[in-house]
């Protein structure tokens, strides 16, 4: 069994309001050569003073958990949860107010892409500038330095000031350059945040490659639930700084959507008196109804959505007709649609309609629901009605950033081989 390379012991972190500092510019010299220069084998205590009642945030509260050599963890939560706090803690940037983190091997963090870079030195320059404030020797750099330059893509402008850089150029870079660190730990944060589709899809080649292929230990930040359950083995999820669940991945990312995913999918009404509504109809009831096997009812790109609601009317003999509207959280109209009319009497009336799996892209949407009379006049228009959150899924595929497009359907395509040639033919 391999051993533990990483041990959290009863971490606490809080931060005073209003007080910016660490205290002394000796004491802050000792403290960086302890926890920066002597990072083969150490261990990292807190102050272990009492937390103070007031004028405080408390950032961490009493984590604890091992991580084991060559195993790769996910560590997910909302923000503010103090995800980052305990990433700063286990890198050794800020230190712990009380317990202690033990750990063996060198670390590299790639918490703020970009340290060390300088706007008026070339990309080259900024390559041996950065490698070295990040812990490689110059040798590693120039044996390395061609692999980054690739990774980057940026090949015709190494020459080029940084300041005539893209920012995705810049972050392209920055990456590449942290990206070839070999540590024994890696330690990630929102690496999906970087760059365009094909560069993140490169990042995360390079996050399997290093915890597959070369046996490293990893910790990996992402609100990308996807990414989390392919990449990583085990997950500890932090809610308000504690530890509120960990172990296998799978368990406990699912066990974190199902509380965090917004989903308001049911709303009923007893009786007319206090139901949405006019003079002229009323709603009874309205659900979304995810059809899957999951008992949690958690929703992906997958799943099958069924709209199903009911209306009292008070219209005596007309034509009726409803229009069901989907939007985006920005507002964006992702389609509307209408049911047939029907000449109807006063009473009762439900409508239902599916909306099919592997159509939505991951987001957030809202329903409204709009009762026309001779489809035409607006009897009542029910806003935002519903509120669901489709969350991410994929198969077979190296990438997890963001989908472009509101709507992610998998229509027929066709893709084959018609041929065969030789390299040197074609």
């Amino acid at each position: 069994m391999s051993e533990t390379i990483i041990q959290i012991e009863n971490v606490s972190k809080y931060y005073r309001l209003g007080t910016i500092g660490t205290g002394s510019f000796r004491q802050d010299l000792q403290r960086w050569w302890t926890t920066r220069v002597r990072r083969r084998e150490d261990s990292f205590f807190g102050d272990n003073t009492p937390l103070p009642s007031s004028s405080a945030i408390l950032a961490l509260d009493d984590v604890s958990f091992d991580i084991r050599q060559g195993e790769v963890w996910g560590l997910v939560g909302a923000n503010g949860a103090g995800k980052s706090t305990l990433l700063k803690i286990i890198s050794r940037i800020t230190r712990p107010s009380q317990g202690v983190i033990r750990g063996k091997g060198t670390i590299s963090s790639l918490l703020e892409v970009g340290t060390g870079f300088h706007m008026e030195l070339t990309g080259r320059e900024n390559i041996y500038i950065s490698g070295n404030m990040l812990g490689m020797s110059k040798a590693d750099i120039q044996h390395k330095f061609d692999e980054i330059v690739a990774f980057s893509g940026i090949e015709r402008f190494i020459d080029t000031p940084a300041k005539r850089y893209s920012s995705g150029m810049y972050m392209r870079l920055a990456f590449a350059v942290a990206a070839h660190l070999e540590p024994d730990i890696l330690i990630v944060d929102e690496v999906l945040a970087v760059g365009d589709a094909s560069f993140q899809k490169k990042c995360l080649g390079k996050m399997q490659e290093v915890a597959q292929d070369k046996g490293r230990t990893i910790l990996f930040v992402s609100h990308n639930m996807q990414a989390v359950n392919n990449l990583c083995q085990k997950s500890v999820w932090l809610e308000h700084g504690r530890v509120r669940e960990l172990g296998e991945t799978r368990t406990v990312v699912t066990n974190f959507l199902a509380t965090y995913q917004q989903n308001t999918l049911q709303k009923t009404w007893d009786t007319p008196e206090n139901a949405p509504g006019n003079q002229q109809v009323r709603f009874r009831s309205i659900e979304l109804i995810p059809e899957s096997d999951d008992p949690q009812r958690l929703i992906n790109v997958t799943t099958p959505l069924r709209v199903s609601f009911s209306i009292w009317n008070f219209e005596p003999e007309t034509w009726i007709n409803a229009s069901l509207q989907l939007y985006t959280n920005l507002g964006e109209c992702v389609f509307e649609l209408p049911t047939a009319s029907l000449y109807c009497a006063k009473g009762v009336l439900e409508g239902a309609c599916t909306i099919p799996g592997h159509f939505l892209n991951d987001g957030v949407y809202y329903l409204s629901i709009r009762i026309l009379k001779d489809a035409s006049s607006v009897l009542f228009d029910f806003q935002q009605c519903l509120s669901f959150e489709v969350e991410d899924y994929r198969e077979n595929t190296a990438w997890f950033g963001k989908w472009p497009g509101v709507i992610r359907p998998t229509f027929p395509f066709a893709w084959r081989q018609v041929a065969t040639e030789t390299a040197h033919s074609l």
